[in-house]
């Protein structure tokens, strides 16, 4: 197998995606057909975002107020912690299970039944860096964030009940699992009072950057939809990275590919998803909303949708230096820390006593992309299998 140096989903593009993608002409037309689009499929009223953490901090200050505390999963990404934080809200950190990586039901009742459940030393600063936010000792959350890790549904019977018991409001994140359906048959993003999307790079609407929100109950305040222009420079990296991809794919071959790649994210012809900045005033690029569109109408045309396998082994720094001599790159894939990529963990102040599970998750936890086919995985599976914790 080819050692390619795999970035996010154009590794998976073929040459007709990234023709499509680089040369895509959109127009308003276009946001206006996915905002209608996703105005019926989530009953509510959608707005197109820049990015999806711009699209979740938009639901999150349309149904709470400032200094609000809800809960997020423990094992998640900075850009929820970010979003929650922009939103002048209060992040609660709720422990995870081993299987699905979402909440359990006891971890979420320790959070309400803890008083203290965001501590002197969770008041991080905020964004300015002047620590202005109050003490919140002895408040209690009044939203929950329904991640669906991995594309791994929620047992929503049992949090929908958590949630009405504690007045609790959902705000479902189908960065992961656009698609995907519940065990009790409803799809994802028909529960919550509001729907945020991610259509980033190896996300399961993937246009490279973008999002969107559904408001799907009155919220408490108007919501201006954002309407300034992407940025010449944040539009041409979006439209162009899947040809950077491909270009780094072919040089694997000559073993140059890795090295043009981190020059691009270097000089900032690549941006990683990580750094995409937050914007709530600006919205996707049109061509982007066009490829939105395309890609959300072909979900329910696709056998299999596009959630991310995991396992978690002994020895990950092994697992993945035999990968890597094996032609898969599997380091960076997100989950480095509970709050990752880990070059922010720090900003968190993460309760890793509140939450032992997603740190240990986190040192054993190896991602399989969503962009490899079963056929491809067969060599990496069989080198991860080895090292398997049950085989312990």
């Amino acid at each position: 197998m080819a050692r390619h140096y795999y970035l996010g989903m154009a590794a998976g593009y073929s040459g007709v995606d990234c023709l499509r993608h680089t040369f895509a002409v959109g127009r308003q037309k276009d946001c206006d057909e996915l905002v209608s689009y996703l105005s019926n499929k989530y009953d509510g009223q959608a707005v197109l975002c820049k990015n999806g953490r711009s699209a979740l901090a938009l639901a999150l200050m349309a149904y709470f107020e400032p200094g609000d505390a809800v809960i997020i999963n423990g094992f998640t990404c900075y850009a929820v912690y970010e979003a929650v934080k922009a939103a002048k809200l209060k992040p609660v950190f709720a422990d995870i299970s081993k299987e699905s990586l979402n909440y359990t039901l006891e971890s979420l009742e320790d959070v309400m039944a803890d008083s203290s459940v965001v501590s002197k030393k969770n008041q991080d600063a905020d964004f300015s860096g002047k620590g202005s936010y109050p003490d919140a000792v002895g408040k209690k959350p009044k939203g929950i964030i329904i991640q669906n890790t991995l594309g791994n549904p929620v047992d929503i019977v049992e949090i929908e009940k958590f949630a009405k018991k504690h007045d609790l409001m959902m705000i479902e994140d189908l960065a992961h699992c656009a698609g995907v359906r519940y065990r009790d048959g409803r799809e994802v993003g028909t529960v919550g009072v509001a729907v945020a999307f991610s259509f980033g790079k190896d996300k399961s609407i993937d246009t490279v950057s973008g999002g969107a929100l559904v408001l799907r109950d009155p919220c408490k305040k108007d919501i201006k939809a954002p309407s300034e222009s992407p940025k010449v420079s944040e539009h041409l990296r979006a439209r162009f990275y899947p040809l950077f991809g491909a270009i780094c794919r072919g040089l694997t071959y000559v073993k140059l590919g890795g090295a043009l790649m981190r020059l691009l994210v270097k000089i900032h012809f690549v941006e990683r998803s990580a750094d995409n900045r937050l914007d709530m005033t600006q919205r996707i690029s049109k061509f982007e909303a066009k490829l939105a569109l395309r890609q959300f109408k072909g979900l329910k045309k696709t056998g299999e949708l596009p959630i991310r396998g995991f396992n978690l082994v002994r020895d990950r720094s092994e697992v993945l230096a035999k990968l890597r001599k094996a032609g898969y790159y599997f380091d960076g894939l997100w989950y480095e820390k509970p709050v990752s990529p880990e070059r922010y963990y720090k900003k968190v102040h993460f309760p890793e006593a509140k939450c032992p599970v997603a740190v240990e998750v986190a040192e054993q936890i190896v991602n399989t992309p969503c962009y490899y086919s079963k056929k491809d995985l067969i060599g990496a599976n069989k080198i991860i299998s080895e090292y398997k914790e049950e085989n312990e």
